[in-house]
């Protein structure tokens, strides 16, 4: 069975950084497309950040750009999202998801068909 586990998240004051990392259980993340998406509360899940099977590629959502870096590292299994500068308007639910696609597309919730709980981040003095 095909399990994602996100973890990383907690409070942190503006300003502050948090890593969040998305672990693969039952699979190898090397065939798929990670994404990172979050979603407020009253919002939809948007995307933040999705990176190719290989790395080599990567989009980013224009609210966190320069602030998230996402990576990876396939020998561990693992999906990185290093946040910075982090703002009360991150505050979320943060998820990753995985995608068998052929190809890197759209960092978009309906190309991603595997998804875990949830990590929830908090941006509050």
């Amino acid at each position: 069975q095909l399990q994602l586990v996100e973890s990383g998240g907690g409070l942190v004051q503006p300003g502050g950084s948090l890593r969040l990392s998305c672990a693969a259980s039952g699979f190898t993340l090397d065939y798929y497309h990670i994404g990172w998406f979050r979603q407020a509360p009253g919002k939809e899940r948007e995307g933040v950040s999705c990176i190719s099977r290989s790395g080599g590629s990567t989009n980013y959502a224009d609210s966190v750009k320069g602030r998230f870096t996402i990576s990876r590292d396939n020998a561990k299994d693992t999906v990185y999202l290093q946040m910075n500068s982090l703002k009360p308007e991150d505050t979320a639910i943060y998820y990753c998801a995985a995608s068998p696609s052929l190809l890197f597309r759209l960092c978009a919730v309906r190309e991603y068909d595997y998804w875990g709980q949830g990590t929830q981040v908090t941006v509050s003095a």
